[in-house]
């Protein structure tokens, strides 16, 4: 009987503990895209507030629509850029989190 129970309490413990590696890694990584697309908004602002400030300078029609031109590749280079390292950030989400889980599946068989 003690050993059943002592096995049951280790069964327990070891699924307490996949469970807290599950949600730090969960967290971390919502943490690291939460930051990336902090510095990403702040970048856009930036260059959108530059970009404002060279057309209110802009001397002729030709050098405003240059600089918008400019400005609208930049721009969505950068989103299309964005985009790609934030759908790796959540695949390494997703794996990084099942990780814990798979073991404990591994180790129960």
């Amino acid at each position: 009987m003690i050993n059943n129970f002592q096995d049951f309490q280790k069964f327990g413990q070891t699924n307490v503990d996949t469970a807290v590696k599950f949600f730090g890694e969960w967290n971390k990584s919502w943490q690291a895209i939460a930051a990336e697309m902090t510095d990403y908004s702040k970048r856009a602002f930036e260059d959108g507030t530059a970009t404002f400030e060279k057309l209110a300078g802009a001397k002729s029609l030709e050098q405003a629509f240059e600089i918008q031109s400019s400005f609208a590749k930049r721009a969505y280079e950068d989103y299309v850029a964005q985009l790609t390292k934030i759908g790796g950030m959540y695949t390494n989400l997703a794996k990084d989190a099942y990780k814990p889980v798979e073991k404990a599946f591994q180790n129960g068989r």
